[in-house]
């Protein structure tokens, strides 16, 4: 139950990284059309928004699926526990690194949200909506890291290697 419902908030926030992605081609659309038909729209900063809820919501879900650029160069020369250390050591710095991220952007959030602070563009929105979007998306990896950390220590591999799609170009080799 707890995996399903892991692996699904997962492929969602992967979902949401697309619909981000794809706002931001319809804002550019969107410009282009208006140059043609007289009319000025000026979604730079909404674009921007849009990339880094795009960025922080893929996160996660190109972690677990073995699509990160990560160095694996030196743990791929290990095997057995050498490697299971390696790889507990990894997850669970990047864990602890990613959830520490994460309180400080959910803090920031939060005063942001606390003190009324406005964007400054042409485009007036509070604040703390656009920067919600990269609090849950650091939330979603700080989960994925230790959900990774866990699996290890039980003794499966990893969900980012079985999925690396270059572990199945060197096998093809």
């Amino acid at each position: 139950m707890l995996r399903s419902l892991l692996d699904g908030l997962y492929r969602l926030s992967g979902y949401l990284a697309g619909f981000f992605l794809a706002a931001i081609g319809a804002l550019i659309v969107a410009q282009i059309v208006g140059r043609f038909i007289g009319v000025a729209i000026d979604a730079i900063e909404v674009s921007g928004f849009c990339m880094a809820a795009s960025t922080f919501f893929g996160l996660a879900s190109a972690f677990k699926h073995g699509t990160h650029i990560r160095v694996n160069l030196l743990i791929r020369r290990f095997s057995g526990t050498p490697r299971k250390t390696a790889e507990l050591w990894c997850t669970g710095i990047g864990a602890l690194a990613a959830g520490y991220f994460s309180y400080q952007a959910i803090a920031m959030v939060w005063d942001t949200f606390s003190f009324g602070d406005m964007t400054k563009g042409l485009i007036i929105m509070a604040l703390w909506i656009p920067q919600l979007a990269m609090a849950t998306g650091a939330v979603i990896l700080t989960l994925a890291l230790a959900d990774e950390f866990v699996s290890v220590l039980r003794g499966r591999e990893p969900s980012y290697v079985s999925a690396d799609p270059m572990n199945q170009v060197g096998e093809q080799l």
